[in-house]
């Protein structure tokens, strides 16, 4: 028997300076796309910014990246990145969670070489596809953690088909 799975709509941040890369995810929650970005100016402004991707995509969570430290620890950017996270969050009146975004930044730029993209003068470009590698990962997580919760049911003695009645007539 097949289960329905619970649609889900995550929007994954890259928040900098100057920009916060948006992501998306399809319905099943399996994939992360690459949506825009959001080029900052001001709190409000980068708050109905954010308001629209959220009300156009329905998204139900923010997956934000924070820059941990090689040790695990929050740096100032971390700091950063919550802090405009716990002013944002009230006004967007979703939950938020947090993936440690190290790295993800060189690893979108080699997914966007190696699709032949040149991103040469276009950082917009690598912020859109780090969140999308933010969310996937927070995707990869939640599928993980969903499969522990839920292992395989334990397997059945094997049927001999030889050995087993024939069907019933009214099976026929």
């Amino acid at each position: 028997m097949v289960v329905p799975q619970p649609r889900i709509s995550a929007l994954g941040l890259d928040v900098g300076n100057r920009r916060i890369g948006v992501a998306g995810c399809d319905g099943l929650g399996l994939l992360a796309t690459g949506l825009g970005v959001v080029h900052r100016r001001s709190f409000r402004q980068d708050i109905a910014a954010l308001q629209s991707w959220i009300d156009q995509r329905q998204a139900q969570i923010l997956v934000v990246g924070i820059p941990l430290l090689a040790d695990g620890s929050a740096g100032s950017q971390a700091r950063q990145v919550k802090s405009l996270m716990r002013r944002m969050r009230p006004a967007l009146k979703l939950p938020v969670e947090y993936v440690n975004e190290r790295l993800t930044t060189v690893q979108a730029s080699w997914d966007l070489h190696a699709n032949g993209i040149n991103t040469h003068g276009q950082k917009h470009l690598i912020d859109q596809q780090a969140a999308a590698v933010i969310l996937q990962i927070w995707l990869d997580q939640m599928w993980l953690d969903q499969r522990r919760a839920q292992p395989f049911p334990p397997p059945q003695p094997e049927r001999d088909p030889s050995t087993s009645d024939p069907p019933s007539p009214e099976c026929l």
